[in-house]
């Protein structure tokens, strides 16, 4: 009796720790997370390369338990490949330059213009007049992919690449090549504000002593649903600087994008978190690389089939931090509550199995008893039968305790038992030899 009540509170007791342990290893899974996501670094000495470190250093101070491991690339589109083999969980990528196929958006980092730039009163207004010209790209790690987009470009307004004939110059001679006609156009790729497109309109306006024009593509709505690796941007007056400004008014143009991708399968919580970390360190980043102040969170709103965004990433920009962390306790809920259920079955095998050890040693100690009962009146041919059934009875008890078989709470019970019983037993030979006058043989 007394052992069941224990055996109760024994398996009330492991239920409730199950229970216990469950809640709270989801809390710390959600609160403490000690992850470790691989990230590709972006191209050598670009600046994605700069951003990407920045970006791992203020996160590990702001989520220790957060590791982030850079993974070199070779380029744009090693990035991409990285990301559709799974050996990483976060790449940059530049949305024309090969983009996963897996891939969803989490941050853009900035967007970079699509700068057709000519020098003032030339006689091409838009990009299907560059037909039968050269056009001078800025040399670089890039210039190949820039020459792919000028090829996607031109292609939708039916000119073949081989008609459009391209140099790769160093910025500070691509002023020269305009002016001596040795090109009549120049393609640069970069941000609004400092960068290759500023560059080569400083570089131009030198060398001809007059404003660069930025050309209008009108057609940008146009290609952007044929080719949706572009967006249609409005370049604002004096975005590119110059003397008088370059452009003189707001101008249409085409833009690619940089953005943070990351897997279609991965976690919708876990996505978000990432993107809640770019957004919260943007003004920490800022003292590292002035780029990080182009980062913006992607448009909830866009159907692009090209890097839509990720559905982790929109409920946070959807609902903010409080549906955020709504959306953590349920994977709590999800995670803590099985964790319990699975807990608590197990606590009830357990005291099942106990249950049935115990039965079986009580069992044991039943027969010792019958046989100490028995010792009290046996002949001595019933006497050594007795002890061979007690021995048999100990040597299992002790195979059971060897395999760990037995409960061990019982062992005491089962002692006090064998005692009585070669005491019963050894009482009996002496009485039998005192009424037959030989020698006592004691039991054992």
């Amino acid at each position: 009796m007394f052992g069941l009540l224990s055996l109760r509170k024994t398996t009330f007791v492991i239920a409730s720790a199950f229970l216990l342990i469950g809640a709270a290893l989801a809390v710390l899974y959600f609160t403490s997370p000690r992850a470790t996501l691989r990230v590709t670094t972006g191209l050598q000495g670009t600046a994605g390369e700069k951003f990407i470190n920045a970006f791992v250093a203020a996160t590990k101070t702001a989520h220790p338990r957060v590791r982030f491991e850079p993974v070199p690339v070779a380029n744009a589109v090693e990035s991409s490949k990285a990301m559709e083999d799974g050996k990483v969980d976060i790449a940059l990528v530049r949305t024309d330059i090969s983009p996963p196929s897996n891939g969803q958006t989490v941050a853009i980092m900035r967007r970079d213009v699509v700068a057709f730039i000519v020098p003032a009163n030339s006689s091409i207004s838009d990009p299907s007049g560059l037909a039968g010209k050269t056009v001078a790209i800025p040399e670089g790690p890039l210039q190949q992919y820039n020459s792919n987009t000028l090829d996607t470009i031109l292609s939708y307004f039916n000119i073949a690449p081989d008609k459009v004939k391209r140099v790769f110059l160093p910025i500070s001679e691509i002023g020269l090549a305009i002016h001596h006609k040795q090109a009549a156009a120049a393609l640069a790729v970069g941000p609004v504000g400092a960068g290759d497109p500023e560059a080569v309109v400083a570089a131009i306006a030198k060398a001809t002593k007059g404003a660069p024009e930025l050309l209008a593509v009108d057609q940008a709505d146009a290609i952007v649903k044929r080719f949706p690796q572009f967006e249609s941007i409005d370049v604002p007056e004096g975005a590119f600087k110059g003397h008088p400004p370059t452009p003189d008014d707001t101008v249409t143009c085409l833009a690619v994008t940089y953005r943070f991708v990351v897997p279609e399968t991965m976690l919708n919580v876990v996505a978000g978190l990432i993107g809640k970390s770019i957004f919260d360190t943007k003004e920490k980043l800022m003292a590292a690389s002035p780029i990080v102040s182009q980062i913006e969170a992607p448009d909830t709103d866009s159907k692009s089939p090209l890097l839509p965004i990720h559905p982790g990433v929109v409920s946070y920009l959807s609902s903010g931090n409080q549906s955020f962390l709504d959306s953590l306790q349920q994977y709590m809920y999800i995670i803590g509550i099985p964790l319990s259920l699975f807990g608590s079955l197990g606590a009830v095998l357990i005291g099942q199995f106990r249950n049935k050890k115990l039965v079986t040693d009580q069992q044991q100690v039943y027969e010792i008893l019958v046989i100490a009962d028995a010792a009290r009146t046996a002949d001595a041919t019933e006497v050594d039968r007795l002890e061979g059934e007690l021995n048999t009875l100990i040597a299992d008890c002790v195979n059971k305790l060897a395999k760990g078989s037995t409960d061990t709470s019982q062992l005491p019970v089962s002692s006090l038992a064998i005692d009585h019983a070669r005491r019963a037993i050894d009482k009996r030979r002496r009485d039998l030899a005192a009424q037959s006058g030989a020698p006592v043989q004691e039991a054992g």
